[in-house]
Order: C-alpha cells, then sequence, then structure tokens
C-alpha cells in the first residue's frame, strides 16, 4: 500500500530550479533510499514533503491519502505523523537529552506512551540514558546524531525522513546507527532515507532511486542498483 506519493514535484530557490517535477512513492512499512550527489536535489525532496521548502503549482504530495500541503510544517509532524531528522542533526544544544526528547512529543497527549517510546529510546541508544541530564550541545558528533534520531522517532510514529544520518560518523559507529534504524523500522515505521554513503544505504534499504540534477534517472530493487554499472561506476568507486 502506497504511503506516500509524490508526483511532479517542483521547487525553486529563486531562478535555480532544484527539483524537475519527480515522481516516486514509499510504501508502508519499507524502506526507501534516494542516492545521488551532493547538490542533486535529496535534502530539498525531503524538505518539501515536510513542508520547509514551498512545492511549486502543479506538484502533488499526498500521505495516506491526505494532501500534505494543505498543512504547515508543524502540522506535518502533528497531525500527519511524519518526523523529519535533518543533516546536521540540528538538536537544541541548550537542552538536555531528555529535554530535547520531551520537546519531540509537543503535540502527543498519550502521556503513558511518551513515557514508554522515551524508555525505548534509551534501550536504542543507551549512551543517551547515560547522558541524559547532560546538554545536547556538548554531546560527540555521534551522540547527538542518536538524540536527532530519537527525537524523530519522539515526534511521529508513521514515517521518518532521514537526512545523510551517516555524515560524520566514524564506520562503526555508522553501521550502529543503521542497525538502530532498522530496529525503529521493525517497529513498523516507514524510513525514508536520503544518503551520500550509497554502498550503506543500499545495503540498508529495500528499494532506492537515483537522483542527478533534480531529477530521478534511476529506479529499482535496492540489491539491482547496488550490481548496476552506472551506479557503480559514479557511486560506489568502482
Amino acid at each position: 500500500m502506497q504511503q506516500l506519493t509524490i508526483k511532479n514535484l517542483r521547487v525553486s530557490y529563486g531562478n535555480i530550479k532544484a527539483l524537475h517535477g519527480i515522481d516516486f512513492s514509499v510504501e508502508a512499512g519499507e524502506i526507501l533510499t534516494i542516492i545521488g550527489a551532493n547538490g542533486a536535489g535529496k535534502s530539498t525532496t525531503l524538505r518539501a514533503i515536510s513542508r520547509m521548502v514551498p512545492a511549486e503549482p502543479g506538484s502533488v504530495l499526498e500521505f495516506e491519502g491526505e494532501n500534505i500541503l494543505k498543512y504547515n510544517t508543524d502540522k506535518v509532524v502533528s497531525k500527519l505523523g511524519i518526523s523529519h531528522v535533518p543533516e546536521g542533526r540540528r538538536v537544541f544544544g541548550n537542552l538536555t537529552v531528555t529535554e530535547n526528547l520531551t520537546l519531540a512529543c509537543f503535540a502527543r497527549k498519550d502521556t503513558d506512551q511518551i513515557k514508554k517510546d522515551r524508555r525505548w529510546v534509551f534501550d536504542l541508544f543507551p549512551r543517551l540514558e547515560e547522558r541524559k541530564d547532560q546538554l545536547a550541545g556538548t554531546l560527540s558528533g555521534g551522540e547527538q546524531q542518536m538524540l536527532a534520531v530519537g527525537r524523530g522517532y519522539m515526534s511521529a510514529r508513521k514515517i521518518m525522513l532521514l537526512d545523510e544520518p551517516s555524515m560524520g560518523l566514524a564506520p562503526l559507529l555508522m553501521l550502529e546507527m543503521f542497525e538502530a534504524l532498522k530496529e525503529i523500522n521493525n517497529l513498523g515505521t516507514t524510513i525514508l532515507l536520503v544518503e551520500q554513503n550509497a554502498r550503506l544505504a543500499l545495503k540498508f534499504a529495500q528499494r532506492g532511486y537515483v537522483i542527478e540534477n533534480g531529477s530521478l534517472v534511476l529506479e529499482g530493487p535496492a540489491d539491482e542498483l547496488l550490481n548496476n554499472p552506472d551506479v557503480k561506476k559514479a557511486y560506489l568507486g568502482a
């Protein structure tokens, strides 16, 4: 079942065309990745879905049958259940780990479930529990990425948009992060991932799209893209 449907998505920054009418869909419960070079339009795609940048007229963005374009950014999270873990973490550095996680639940009323979700995040990332009273700005880069993912999980339960979650992480921590994302997906949360580390992303996802210069140029099962000669040459160092 299609959970997220994108048709003819066009985005411009002034006179610069960032997305040229892309079409793709995400199935409920799957892990889908969009790979591409820097500046290809990966981050812009996620920002358009979460309403952080405006889509041009004629763009169609639907989530579970709802028109995303009717909602402001905060309602995309609170009403639709779409969370966005941005590139660069962007945690609230002057708040503690616990305060960051609590702030993510601003629109939730299910107090008991919030406590259970926070417990689950601490079980998933034990280092966050060790630092629960520590200011987020004093955490390491890897710990901040854990917090950003945990915050995304706390804010919405249906789909997570993840922008370069491996950026700046050491290889071992990178693998730990993706294992944690698999755990989140196993609980039923759909994941839409944009990632410059194409090999890692395609090993993690079930399906993938390749974006170049604001246009989607390839799509298919992740294992097929991993073995595609053009993808190997352009993105896998082969």
